[in-house]
C-alpha cells in the first residue's frame, strides 16, 4: 500500500441540525491528484476546511499527513499549501514583498525568486498587487500556496471566473506539481478540468460520497461501459424491456430512448428488432461513451457549469 497523504474515516461535521458532512471515508496516496466534485451544499468545502485544519470535526476520524488537523493544527500548516478560489492582498504591497512575508511564517521556505519565475511573474516582482491582473493574481496565489515546499495543496476552484488561456496556465502548473511528488486535492465546478488533471475523484452530494475512484470507473460502475440514444417514429410503450440495457430513460413522449448498457452491439440489435416487430422506424440511433459529466449528473441529479 503507498504511503496516504490524507486518511479520512466516518468524517462528520454538523451545524446544529444541520449535517454537512454525514460520514464519509477518503484515502488519498502520496503524490496523486485527486478531486473532490459537487454541486453547491455537497460539503465539499466544508471538508476541505475539516482537513485544513480551519474548522473542528464532529466526528470521524482523519489524519493529513500523519497529524490530526484539528489536534495537530499548528504542525500541519507549516506542511501544507492553500489556494482559494480568490485571495486578496493590500493593494500596495508589492508582489515581492507578499511572497517573502508569506515565507517567514513557515519554517522552511523555497527561493521566492525561482518561484516567482515558475509562475511566470518574475517581471512583477516590484509590481503592487493592485496592477495585476485577474490571472496574475492566481498565479501569485500558487506561488504564496507554494512558498514553504509544501508536500500538500489545496486548490479550491483554483480556475473558476478566469479566461481559458489562464485556466490552461493553471492547469501546466498543478500537473507539474505531480512531477514533483506533491499531493494534490482539487475542488472544481468544472468537470472537464477534473477529467483533464485528476487520477482519481470522488463525487459528493448531501454530505456524502456518492461515488470515488477514476474518471473511468466511475462512469462505467454508474453508467455501463456505453449510452445508446434512439429515436423512434411511434412512442414505445413504457413496459418495454430491452435485456442489454441497465436502465433506460424517455423523452419526447417515449419516442427517444436512452439507455445504458455494457454491451451496445446488443443493445441496439434489440432496438431493431422491437422496431422490426413493431412495425415502427428506427429513425436515428447513437452509441458513446459515458462521460464523467454524465455519471455526475446521475449521481447528482445536478449539472455543473462548463469551462469557458
Amino acid at each position: 500500500m503507498p504511503n496516504l497523504a490524507v486518511e479520512v474515516r466516518g468524517l462528520q461535521k454538523s451545524y446544529g441540525e444541520n449535517h454537512a458532512v454525514k460520514g464519509i471515508d477518503l484515502a488519498i496516496p502520496e503524490g496523486e491528484i485527486f478531486g473532490l466534485l459537487g454541486p453547491n451544499g455537497a460539503g465539499k468545502t466544508t471538508t476541505i476546511e475539516i482537513l485544513e485544519g480551519i474548522r473542528a470535526r464532529s466526528g470521524g476520524d482523519a489524519l493529513v499527513l500523519g497529524l490530526d488537523p484539528t489536534r495537530q493544527a499548528a504542525a500541519l500548516k507549516d506542511r501544507i499549501g492553500v489556494c482559494l478560489q480568490h485571495t486578496n492582498l493590500p493593494d500596495r504591497i508589492r508582489v515581492g514583498e507578499a511572497m517573502r512575508l508569506f515565507s517567514r511564517l513557515y519554517s522552511r521556505s523555497a527561493d521566492t525568486d525561482q518561484l516567482l519565475a515558475r509562475v511566470d511573474l518574475a517581471g512583477k516582482k516590484h509590481a503592487f498587487y493592485r496592477t495585476l491582473s485577474g490571472g496574475q493574481k492566481q498565479r501569485l496565489a500558487i506561488a504564496l500556496a507554494l512558498v514553504n515546499r509544501p508536500r500538500l495543496v489545496f486548490f479550491d476552484e483554483p480556475t473558476t471566473g478566469l479566461d481559458p488561456a489562464v485556466r490552461r496556465e493553471i492547469h501546466t502548473l498543478i500537473g507539474e506539481l505531480r512531477a514533483d511528488h506533491c499531493t494534490v486535492l482539487l475542488t472544481t465546478h468544472y468537470i472537464e478540468e477534473a477529467e483533464r488533471l485528476c487520477g482519481r475523484v470522488a463525487i459528493m452530494t448531501e454530505g456524502r460520497v456518492a461515488a470515488e475512484g477514476s474518471p473511468r470507473e466511475i462512469q462505467e460502475q454508474t453508467l455501463g461501459k456505453a449510452l445508446v440514444e434512439a429515436r423512434f417514429a411511434a412512442p414505445v410503450p413504457e413496459d418495454t424491456a430491452f435485456p442489454a440495457a441497465g436502465s433506460c430513460e424517455r423523452a419526447d413522449g417515449g419516442r427517444a430512448l436512452i439507455l445504458r448498457t455494457n454491451d451496445a452491439g446488443a443493445c441496439v440489435s434489440e432496438l431493431v428488432r422491437w422496431a422490426d416487430a413493431h412495425g415502427t422506424r428506427l429513425e436515428d440511433v447513437a452509441v458513446r461513451r459515458a462521460s464523467l459529466e454524465d455519471a455526475f449528473i446521475a449521481l447528482t441529479g445536478r449539472r455543473l457549469p462548463e469551462e469557458g
